[in-house]
């Protein structure tokens, strides 16, 4: 059992019954050698109503709220007990301790959950779990509208939407110091490794990064490196540190298999360096000169594929601009700009590349479209949500809907021979009849023009991506 003056407990323990007076009577009990269920002790039963009472304070309306402490998340304001939280959580014993908050909400210490977290990020359902597990000692099951995403035949076992609610989780657990519920956690993203996609494992590699899980660190680094990731994204998404171990293991691999493997070229590798960080500069002038001093393509740099990925929308733009690229190149992992934007999931990015043709039939080399690598990204609640007065459009439910009309309407996309030119007159009315729909099934008992000032600002921003190509 934990020594409490040392460092607060994270879990509430139970004791057993052999622990307990007179405890031999139980196992005396001719009922118990029958196979019936053992009677819990008295204690046990204590501690478990403990918990559930405790748990109500999750529950409680406003007329009714005792709490004592505001915390914001997503800009949700949800009440704490600094009592309960300080007892459980060092870190919030020292909190509480130095500072009466940011700011004074109904009378009550505010803080901010962005200004908590040194890294990561904690959304609004993750950190509710958190706090059933700090006030109960149990961990809840994840809620299903923002755990699992809306791919029709997904298991949810390893999904964007899991991983990340997970991730979440771990990042509260950690930085808040309940090291139980990071012992859980941490099997649980073990456990996401093996089943995930290589994509998938980087959001769990930096959490065991910034959180120093040694263990989960080198489960994912072994994952990642014997994937096919290339050392380009590697470089881009994780730190330094880590990149290196990877490319250790690479190499050695390489070794083990073929001494004569022949090395990567280091002056072409450095001159596809050169054009991305052009492309970061947002300078495609200098991309313009890169190209002429070399003998290096766009499509050899894979340009168009790293602009989708990492790039501004005007960025992408310019680069089709320059007519140098093909739409729907396939990189070294078999995938096209269309498959790397969606999982950006920038829609102004995915409009662009299918009015300049980019087939949205066409399939990783595991079988996915775009629309399947949308739709398992996406969470539940971001597909379902309706969008408020004065929210921006959601764009996730936008992405999945004008893949899957363009699926629609050119189901032979994927035939080269067949291509997917549309006309710009007719995806700019499919953007606004789509978005109005949306508009009118959320105001349908309003009578009046309801006009919401981000998705008209969404609209337009579309209609210039338009204006600027045709």
């Amino acid at each position: 059992m934990a020594n409490y003056s040392a460092e607060p407990s994270s879990s509430l323990t139970f004791t057993s019954s052999s622990h307990i007076p007179n405890a031999s009577k139980t196992h005396n009990n001719p009922s118990s050698s029958s196979g019936c269920e053992p009677v819990p002790s008295l204690e046990v039963i204590s501690l478990t109503k403990l918990s559930s009472n405790l748990e109500q304070l999750l529950l409680v309306d406003s007329s009714s709220d005792y709490s004592d402490a505001v915390i914001i998340v997503e800009g949700k304001s949800v009440g704490v007990y600094r009592c309960i939280l300080a007892s459980r959580s060092s870190f919030f014993g020292e909190l509480f301790k130095r500072a009466n908050g940011s700011s004074e909400k109904e009378g009550k210490p505010t803080y901010c959950m962005s200004d908590l977290l040194p890294y990561g990020n904690v959304l609004y359902e993750a950190f509710l779990v958190f706090l059933s597990y700090v006030y109960t000692g149990k961990l809840k099951p994840f809620p299903m509208e923002v755990s699992t995403c809306v791919h029709s035949v997904c298991a949810h076992d390893a999904c964007g939407p899991a991983i990340n609610f997970a991730v979440e989780l771990m990042y509260a657990s950690s930085v808040f110091q309940m090291p139980d519920l990071v012992s859980i956690l941490q099997r649980r993203l073990i456990n996401f490794v093996g089943k995930a996609l290589a994509d998938d494992v980087i959001p769990i590699l930096l959490v065991g990064f910034h959180c120093k899980l040694s263990q989960l660190i080198d489960q994912c680094i072994e994952r990642v490196a014997r994937s096919d990731l290339d050392s380009i994204s590697l470089e881009k998404e994780l730190p330094d540190e880590i990149v290196e171990k990877i490319k250790i293991i690479r190499h050695n691999s390489q070794q083990d298999c073929d001494p004569n493997i022949a090395a990567v070229d280091p002056l072409r590798e450095k001159r596809i360096r050169r054009i991305h960080k052009a492309l970061d500069s947002d300078d495609v002038e200098l991309v313009k000169l890169l190209l002429s001093e070399s003998d290096i393509t766009l499509d050899e740099a894979n340009a168009l594929h790293y602009a989708a990925a990492y790039c501004d929308p005007k960025v992408v733009t310019e680069v089709i601009g320059l007519g140098l690229v093909d739409v729907n190149l396939r990189n070294s992992r078999g995938y096209t700009v269309l498959h790397i934007a969606v999982m950006r999931k920038e829609p102004s990015i995915i409009v662009l590349l299918l009015t300049k043709g980019a087939r949205v039939s066409e399939l990783t080399l595991d079988g996915e479209s775009a629309v399947s690598i949308c739709r398992r990204l996406t969470r539940a609640k971001d597909y379902h949500s309706k969008t408020e007065r004065g929210e921006e459009a959601n764009k996730d439910r936008i992405c999945i809907d004008v893949l899957e009309r363009e699926m629609q309407r050119n189901p032979m996309a994927a035939d080269a021979s067949i291509s997917s030119q549309i006309m710009p007159d007719d995806l700019h009315m499919q953007l606004l009849n789509l978005e109005n729909r949306v508009i009118a099934l959320i105001y349908e008992e309003n009578e009046e023009q309801i006009f919401l000032d981000q998705s008209v600002i969404y609209r337009k921003e579309i209609y210039i991506f338009i204006q600027v190509n045709f």
